[in-house]
């Protein structure tokens, strides 16, 4: 289901469900970050459920989500800070990482695949920029994911959308996309 046509990235909070017909398989990101086997199928099989409290107050952008995977898969809630400032954040999947968040253009970053198909108004107000990387020192794995968060046109109807470019431990080079289906707005 598409996003209101009134919906930017300065505010979007809201509920959504991952569409995994229209999303890429993440697998092979998964397995590179050292998931296994019978937790990746699992994955497969669950739907992803999101709920995002995006906020500006006294300046301070802050965007809480909570995940919630189906099938006894947990949840997991987590605040990001767009001040582009690191965090560690202790992930019950992928272990120990540290990650960062800001807004950016499209054009201020390198990777051609996170700049491309945004909506005018994203292009216009920013993408939601992260970087998350695997904490090696703790984990002993490496890995790195920028990412970036906007309105994108899918079929034809504006959604909700992560563009992933993921580098693994050995220089692996994956992209994907996650689209999402916009349920309700609670704010």
């Amino acid at each position: 289901m598409a996003v209101p046509t009134t919906m930017t990235t300065l505010n979007i909070s809201g509920k959504y469900t991952q569409n995994k017909s229209l999303s890429d398989n993440t697998d092979e990101i998964l397995r590179l970050q050292g998931v296994g086997l019978l937790v990746r199928k699992a994955l497969g099989m669950a739907t992803l459920y999101v709920t995002i409290n995006h906020l500006n107050e006294d300046g301070v952008e802050t965007i809480s989500m909570e995940q919630k995977l189906t099938g006894g898969l947990g949840s997991s809630n987590e605040d990001r800070v767009l001040n582009w400032e690191e965090t560690s954040v202790e992930n019950k999947l992928f272990g120990p990482t540290i990650s960062k968040t800001r807004r950016a253009k499209p054009e201020d970053l390198e990777e051609i695949y996170l700049k491309e198909g945004w909506s005018e108004a994203t292009k216009e107000h920013g993408i939601i920029h992260i970087l998350n990387k695997s904490d090696t020192e703790k984990s002993k794995n490496t890995w790195i994911i920028e990412g970036a968060w906007g309105i994108e046109e899918v079929g034809g109807e504006p959604r909700y959308v992560r563009h992933v470019y993921f580098t693994g431990p050995k220089g692996e080079e994956i992209r994907a996309r996650m689209v999402f289906d916009y349920r309700e707005c609670f704010t």
